[in-house]
């Protein structure tokens, strides 16, 4: 799935919740928390700073010899082993 898909699914997604947001506003979300080639996103800014970033259920994202890795969260893994639906 590439950005694009993403804020697509991620805006239809909003949309069952009850959420108007367009896809042009969460394709800039997603810019912002991800970054782009020119520009860092928040994730990437505080990785570099020697920080964790945690998003409850899904897991965080560290620096682990010099590499981002994401630690998935219980929620994300009982989610991806067929024991949420």
């Amino acid at each position: 799935m590439d950005r694009s898909a993403l804020a697509e699914a991620t805006a239809r997604k909003a949309a069952e919740r009850g959420g108007r947001v367009s896809v042009d506003e969460v394709g800039r979300v997603l810019e912002a928390l991800f970054g782009t080639v020119a520009d860092a996103g928040t994730l990437a800014e505080a990785l570099r700073r020697d920080r964790t970033v945690s998003l409850m259920g899904f897991g965080s994202f560290h620096l682990q010899d010099g590499t981002a890795v994401l630690r998935p969260g219980q929620a994300l893994n009982e989610y991806l082993n067929g024991s949420l639906d």
